[in-house]
C-alpha cells in the first residue's frame, strides 16, 4: 500500500513539474517581451520543451527529487535543483545551437532557466513544508522498531528525534546483546530480544526494522532478513563496520547484483564532477583566448629582458601521482634549476616546498608576470588537456612528493589547480607547508561546485588587488 501510494505522489509530483515547467517558459516569454521585445510569437520556441521536459524529468529523478524528499533539507533540495538547471541548461543549450541558432533567443532561454530554477524550488519546498507539517501532526507517518542498544542505536535514535518533520516514529528498541540487559532506552521501552523478532512486529505496528548492530553481530541476522521479507517489513542497516572518520561512505552495485561498500576520502559525485570538468573546459577556453590576445605582448618582453624559451615546461605530479608537462611562461634566467640548490638554506618555507620572497633567479619581466599571475596563463592548456583543473590542489615536484609523509600524499589524490584554497588564503603569510596541507585536505573534504566557484571569484579578486603573489 505505501509502495503504491509513493508511485501515485510521484506521478502526481511530475504531472506538477510539467505544469511549472511550461508555466516558467511562458512566464520568460512575457517578461523578456516585457523588458526587451522583437520576439516572436511564443508558438515559435514552444518546440524547446521537447528536448527540456525529458532532460529535467532525468536531471530530476537521477538528484533524488522523485524519491522521498522527507529527509532532505531546504538548502539540499534547492541546491539539487540548481545542478538540474546548470546541467539541463548546458545540454539544452548545445540542442538549442544546432537546431536554432539564429532565431532562438538567448535572452529567453536564459529567462526561461531562472523562472524554472524558481518556480521548481518554490513548488518543491512548498511540497516539503506541507509535507513535514502534516507529519508533526500525526499524518503519514512510518513506525520504525529499532534493533539494538548500543551508541549507534542511540545515535539513530537521537537523529529521528531531531527531525519530526521526516514522519518517523519510533515505537521502540530490540535488544540483542545478552550480556547486558535494559528496559528503557531515551524514553522508549525495549519490547524483547532479537529471537522474538518476529512475534513482535506481528504484535505490533512496524513499517520498519531498523537494524543497529556492532559489525560482530551483523553475521547472524540473515535468517531473520527473509522472515521479515516474508512479512513485507522494510529492513534497513545502519551500518558500524569500520571506524573512519575521514573517510566517506558510498553503497552501490557491480552489474546491479554484486554490493560493494566504498570508501573513499575525495568526492565521487558524477554529476558535479561532470559539471566541473564542464566548467573546467570553459575556463579553459577563455583563459587560451586571453593568452592569444597577450601572447605577442609577453613574448617580446619576455625575449628582451633575458635570453632563453619564452615558455617554461617543469615535470608536475598530477592526480594519484601522474606526472605531466606543466606550462608557465619563463619569469626566471634559464639557469634557475641548477642555482636553486645553492639557494636552499634561504628557504622560507617549512616541509616539502621551496620558496623565497626576493628570488634572484626570477627576471625583472618575470617578477611583474608573477605579481599580475599572467605567467601562469599557459596552464590553462594542461587545464583543457585533462591534467590540471581549475581549482585544486598547487602541483608539487616530484623532487617535493618524495619528501612527504604519508597524510601529506592525500593532496595529490585530485587534479591540481591553477588555483585552490592555498592561493586565496593568502599563500605569502603561510610559511608551513603542514598548514598549507591541511587547507588542500579541507578542500577535498568539504569540495562542491560551489566551493569552486567562490575560490574562482576570490581568485579574480586577489589577482585584481595584486595580493598573495611574489
Amino acid at each position: 500500500m505505501l509502495r503504491q501510494q509513493a508511485k501515485l505522489f510521484n506521478k502526481l509530483s511530475m504531472w506538477a513539474d510539467v505544469c511549472v515547467i511550461c508555466a516558467a517558459l511562458v512566464f520568460a516569454y512575457h517578461v523578456r517581451d516585457l523588458f526587451h521585445g522583437r520576439l516572436l510569437p511564443l508558438r515559435n520556441y514552444l518546440w524547446v520543451l521537447v528536448p527540456v521536459l525529458p532532460v529535467w524529468f532525468y536531471l530530476l529523478n537521477r538528484h533524488g527529487l522523485y524519491s522521498s524528499i522527507r529527509r532532505l533539507s531546504i538548502f539540499d533540495i534547492v541546491s539539487r535543483l540548481v545542478n538540474v538547471h546548470l546541467l539541463g541548461g548546458l545540454l539544452t543549450a548545445s540542442i538549442i545551437y544546432f537546431v536554432d541558432r539564429d532565431q532562438f533567443s538567448r535572452g529567453l532561454y536564459l529567462a526561461f532557466l531562472g523562472a524554472s530554477l524558481l518556480l521548481l524550488s518554490l513548488e518543491k519546498v512548498l511540497v516539503r513544508l506541507a509535507l513535514g507539517f502534516s507529519r508533526r501532526r500525526g499524518f503519514n507517518i512510518r513506525n520504525l522498531l529499532i534493533v539494538g542498544t548500543r551508541e549507534k542505536a542511540r545515535r539513530f535514535h537521537q537523529l529521528i528525534e531531531d527531525h519530526a518533520d521526516w514522519g518517523l516514529k519510533i515505537i521502540g528498541f530490540v535488544q540483542a546483546d545478552e550480556s547486558v540487559s535494559v528496559d528503557e532506552i531515551e524514553g522508549h521501552q525495549v519490547l524483547g530480544h532479537i529471537k522474538d523478532l518476529e512475534t513482535l512486529c506481528k504484535s505490533n505496528s512496524v513499517d520498519e526494522v531498523v537494524f543497529c548492530l556492532p559489525k560482530d553481530m551483523v553475521v547472524g541476522v540473515e535468517d531473520l532478513l527473509l522472515e521479515l521479507q516474508e512479512l513485507g517489513i522494510t529492513v534497513r542497516m545502519v551500518l558500524d563496520l569500520y571506524d573512519m572518520p575521514s573517510c566517506k561512505m558510498d553503497i552501490g552495485f557491480f552489474q546491479g547484483n554484486l554490493p560493494v561498500l566504498t570508501f573513499h576520502t575525495k568526492s565521487l559525485d558524477a554529476q558535479q564532477l561532470f559539471l566541473k570538468r564542464c566548467m573546467d573546459i570553459m575556463g579553459a577556453a577563455c583563459g587560451l583566448l586571453g593568452l592569444v590576445l597577450l601572447f605577442p605582448f609577453i613574448a617580446l618582453a619576455i625575449k628582451r629582458d633575458s635570453p632563453g624559451p619564452i615558455f617554461f615546461g617543469q615535470e608536475r605530479v598530477g592526480q594519484s601521482g601522474r606526472t605531466f608537462k606543466c606550462w608557465k611562461f619563463r619569469s626566471m634566467y634559464i639557469d634557475a634549476e641548477a642555482r636553486k640548490q645553492e639557494l636552499m638554506a634561504q628557504n622560507e618555507m617549512n616541509g616539502a616546498i621551496f620558496k623565497i620572497k626576493n628570488d634572484p633567479r626570477i627576471t625583472k619581466v618575470g617578477r611583474l608576470l608573477r605579481k599580475t599571475s599572467l605567467d601562469e596563463f599557459p596552464q590553462f592548456w594542461n587545464v583543457l588537456r585533462g591534467d590540471m583543473s581549475l581549482v585544486g590542489t598547487r602541483p608539487p615536484t616530484p623532487d617535493e612528493v618524495a619528501q612527504y609523509q604519508n597524510w601529506h600524499r592525500r593532496r595529490i589524490s585530485i587534479k591540481p589547480g591553477i588555483t585552490g584554497m592555498w592561493q586565496t588564503s593568502g599563500r605569502n603569510r603561510i610559511e608551513d607547508f603542514d598548514e598549507i596541507v591541511r587547507l588542500d585536505l579541507y578542500y577535498i573534504d568539504k569540495w562542491t561546485i560551489w566551493l569552486d566557484i567562490l575560490i574562482l571569484l576570490k581568485t579574480v579578486r586577489a589577482v585584481l588587488v595584486g595580493s598573495g603573489s611574489y
